[in-house]
């Protein structure tokens, strides 16, 4: 087996990324190549595993957030793999309506499966529960978190138009990598309704312990959620100008001390 040179392995400090794997005559090694092959069989499972609804009720309520589940108008798994626009729309038996308790101009949040249920599943309770408690000094809620079985990112206009949300946050999860088959995705787009683009989204991608931590994205999810209310917009017309929370530490004890 031939080694790679010194230097590219350094490399593999800095990255999941497959270089420097070394070779075995005209093939990989062994251990590289079993890792590959678990790293794709993970992927694959990702895409075709099923969200456990009544766990992530569990554990919203866990961070004292009700939920409701709704389904798309895909029945099952493969219909959602072969028919992305039946994953945009909610199922003709489900209905949702405003919620008089909430606030008519709150923000929606929906969880759906995506194309990686194990990110849903893993992440979006412990993101929302980040950042709830900063929530109610930026945006009301527009009711209970829905959580969208089979559902795509568009599926959230229809729910939030159907709330009379202001807004809606959609947390999906999105397509596997080969090192990243529970990466977590956060789309929010202003006054949601049927036919909305990606232009009119802001996402937040990759959020995952190897990725995006959970507390960062959560701020940078409140800061784009403000930012948002402040303009009355989102997509192209938000920029993502979030000053560097390191950057922002400093200042504030620069001023402190100034203080």
């Amino acid at each position: 087996m031939t080694e790679p040179p010194v230097l590219w392995r350094d490399l593999r400090r800095f990255t999941p990324a497959r270089i420097a794997l070394g070779r075995a005559g005209n093939g990989l090694p062994t251990a590289a190549h079993l890792a590959f092959q678990a790293a794709h069989a993970a992927a694959r499972d990702a895409v075709h595993a099923e969200l456990d609804t009544e766990a992530l009720a569990a554990g919203l309520a866990a961070a004292n957030l009700s939920s409701t589940v709704v389904q798309s108008a895909c029945p099952d798994r493969r219909t959602y793999l072969l028919r992305p626009d039946l994953g945009r729309r909610l199922a003709e038996n489900q209905a949702l309506l405003p919620c008089p308790t909430f606030a008519p101009t709150g923000i929606a949040f929906v969880i759906c499966d995506g194309l990686s249920a194990t990110a849903a599943q893993h992440h979006a309770a412990p993101l929302l529960a980040e950042v709830m408690p900063a929530l109610g000094q930026i945006a009301p809620l527009a009711g209970p978190v829905v959580i969208a079985r089979q559902g795509r990112v568009a599926l959230g206009d229809a729910i939030g138009s159907a709330m009379g949300a202001q807004a809606v946050v959609v947390l999906i999860g999105e397509r596997p990598g080969l090192s990243s088959p529970d990466s977590l995705g956060a789309y929010l787009t202003w006054h949601p309704r049927p036919g909305r683009t990606d232009a009119e989204r802001n996402c937040i991608s990759n959020i995952r312990p190897e990725g995006l931590a959970i507390p960062d994205a959560a701020a940078k999810l409140l800061w784009l959620i403000a930012a948002m209310r402040r303009l009355g917009l989102t997509g192209i017309g938000l920029k993502d100008e979030q000053p560097d929370r390191l950057e922002t530490s400093q200042k504030t004890s620069t001023s402190v001390i100034a203080t």
